[in-house]
């Protein structure tokens, strides 16, 4: 699917809810932590590639419907937008379980003040796509886990860990990284 670019020359506004908050790889001239109203961050996506495989498909986490979202938006300079926009689809599109698409973000600390920014968004009819599943199946899959990227668990400690450097607190993600930490690790995982 290929969604069309703004090549209006301006800088390029990417909105990060999951690892391109911690691990963005490209460069940037400015990081602010931002809100999306409309969508919410969810453990939604089989992964197949980076923090797992289609043998033993990891979990992590997609933009789907819905909500709102606290997470960062990092601005580019127009000199690199092409360039950073092929990084992303490299990174994102591996599977194209996301969609590409353009939503608004509100910048925290001017709640007046939006941009338009590049997100990725999960497609729910796609097969990776997982819905809302019990933690016990979260768990299994995060567990079990492991792709090009490295340890599906890192991988959801190392959300936690960001979304506490936020200032927020994802309820159900904070007990998933309990679990995954040993804390109050039951039978019934």
């Amino acid at each position: 699917m290929n969604t069309k670019i703004d090549q209006s020359g301006e800088d390029l506004w990417v909105f990060g809810y999951g690892s391109l908050m911690w691990r963005p790889g490209f460069a940037f001239r400015e990081r602010r932590n931002a809100r999306l109203v409309g969508a919410h961050r969810a453990l939604c996506v089989y992964s197949f590639v980076h923090r797992g495989t289609p043998d033993r498909p990891g979990l992590v986490l997609g933009l789907d419907r819905g909500g709102n979202c606290r997470g960062t938006a990092y601005r580019v300079a127009a000199a690199k937008r092409t360039e950073t926009i092929d990084y992303l689809r490299a990174r994102e599109q591996v599977t194209m379980v996301y969609r590409e698409t353009w939503r608004r973000v509100w910048l925290d600390d001017d709640p007046q003040q939006s941009v338009h920014a590049l997100c990725y968004m999960v497609d729910r009819g796609h097969r990776q796509y997982a819905g809302r599943l019990s933690l016990a199946e979260q768990l299994h899959y995060i567990r079990q886990g492991h792709g090009r990227s490295g340890a599906c668990r890192d991988y959801v400690l190392a959300a936690v860990k960001e979304l506490e450097a936020l200032g927020c607190r994802d309820a159900e993600l904070h007990r998933l990284g309990e679990r995954l930490k040993g804390v109050h690790e039951s039978a019934k995982d």
